[in-house]
C-alpha cells in the first residue's frame, strides 16, 4: 500500500483534485483491497475549501505520517502564494526523501522553494511562461505531466486523471491502469508528452495552413517581433496575401493580432510576477516601460502597475482555480 498526501493550497481547483483522487479510489475498489491510501494535508489543518467551495477535511502538514509520495494542489496565483508553514512542511517532506509533485499550479510552489531543480516537470499552461521568466533554468516542459524520478507533476484538470493512470500502470501493470480509465469513461489516457493546448489552428478556427503558420511565428517571436513582411516570406505568401487571410479569418489586421498576443502574455506577467514594468515590456516586444504601460491600460482598464496592486489587494477574494 502507498500513502499519497495531497496537499491543499487556497484557490484549488476541486476538479484537478478529483481526477487525481478518485482513479486511486477506483483503483482500490477494482483490486478488492487498499492499493493507495489518500490523506489530505494543509499548513494548520481544518477543512479546506476548493473554489467551488466543495472541499475536504485536512490534516496539518507538520502532523504528517509516512508518505510515500506527497502532491502539492494549488490554483489561483500560485507564483503569489507564500506560507511559512507550507515551506517548512515541504522542505521537511523533501529531507525526509518524500517523493514530491504538483498538480496544476502546484509545481510552481515547489519550484520557488527550490525543490524542482535538476528535475523535468510541467504545470498549467497558464503557469509556464511566468515562471519561465522569473526562473530561466528550470526544466519546464509543456506536457500533460512528468514524470522525473522522485519529482511527478501535472497541468490539471484531465491531465491528473491521465498521470494518475500512468502512475497506477507503473506500480500494477498496464493492463489494471486500462481497467481504471476504463471505470470514468475515459478511453484512451493521453501520453505524458501530448500538448495542453489544442493545436492553434483549432483554437482560433483557422482554416488556411498560412495563417496557422503565421500565428505559430508570431508565438514563438514576442520578446523581438518580426515584420510583417519576414513572416510572409517564411509562410509562403506576400505581405498583401498574408493581411487579406489576417481580416478574413480573424477580423483583424495582422499588427492587432500581434499586439493581442503580446498583451496577454505581458498581462500573465503583471499578474502573476514581481518583474519590473521594463522588464515585462522587454520580454514581451515592446518599445518602453511608457509605451508598454500605455497600450496596456487602453486594453484592460488600468495601466500595469496599478493592475498588479488592485489584485493583490484583492487577493483575499475568489479566484478561478483550474
Amino acid at each position: 500500500m502507498l500513502t499519497i498526501g495531497f496537499v491543499l493550497v487556497p484557490d484549488y481547483s476541486l476538479m484537478s483534485l478529483a481526477a487525481a483522487v478518485e482513479p486511486l479510489r477506483a483503483a482500490n475498489f477494482l483490486a478488492g483491497r487498499v492499493l493507495y491510501r489518500m490523506v489530505f494535508l494543509t499548513p494548520d489543518g481544518g477543512f479546506a475549501a476548493s473554489t467551488s467551495g466543495g472541499g475536504f477535511d485536512s490534516q496539518p502538514l507538520s502532523q504528517a505520517g509516512p508518505l510515500d509520495l506527497a502532491l502539492v494542489v494549488a490554483g489561483g496565483n500560485p507564483l503569489q502564494y507564500h506560507d511559512a508553514g507550507l515551506a517548512r512542511g515541504l522542505r521537511r517532506l523533501a529531507a525526509r526523501r518524500v517523493a514530491l509533485g504538483g498538480i496544476s499550479g502546484g509545481a510552481a510552489i515547489l519550484a520557488r522553494l527550490g525543490l524542482m531543480v535538476g528535475r523535468r516537470f510541467t504545470l498549467h499552461w497558464a503557469h509556464i511562461e511566468a515562471l519561465a521568466e522569473l526562473m530561466p533554468d528550470l526544466l519546464i516542459e509543456r506536457a500533460l505531466y512528468v514524470i522525473d524520478r522522485d519529482r511527478q507533476s501535472c497541468a490539471g484538470g484531465i491531465a491528473a486523471l491521465d498521470m494518475m493512470c500512468a502512475i497506477i500502470a507503473r506500480d500494477h501493470g498496464a493492463a489494471f491502469a486500462r481497467q481504471v480509465a476504463d471505470w470514468f469513461i475515459h478511453t484512451r489516457p493521453r501520453l505524458a508528452d501530448e500538448p495542453q493546448l489544442m493545436p492553434v489552428a483549432e483554437r482560433l478556427d483557422l482554416h488556411d495552413p498560412r495563417l496557422s503558420r503565421a500565428v505559430d511565428l508570431m508565438f514563438s517571436h514576442l520578446a523581438q517581433p518580426l515584420s510583417p513582411g519576414q513572416i510572409a516570406t517564411q509562410v509562403g505568401c506576400s505581405t498583401r496575401q498574408l493581411q487579406r487571410l489576417f481580416r478574413a479569418e480573424l477580423g483583424r489586421t495582422l499588427s492587432d493580432h500581434y499586439r493581442e498576443m503580446r498583451l496577454v502574455r505581458a498581462d500573465a506577467l503583471v499578474t502573476q510576477t514581481g518583474l519590473s514594468m521594463l522588464e515585462i515590456a522587454q520580454v514581451t516586444g515592446f518599445a518602453g516601460a511608457a509605451h508598454f504601460s500605455r497600450l496596456y491600460a487602453a486594453r484592460f482598464g488600468l495601466p500595469p502597475a496599478r493592475r498588479r496592486h488592485a489584485l493583490r489587494a484583492g487577493s483575499a477574494g475568489g479566484r478561478a482555480g483550474r
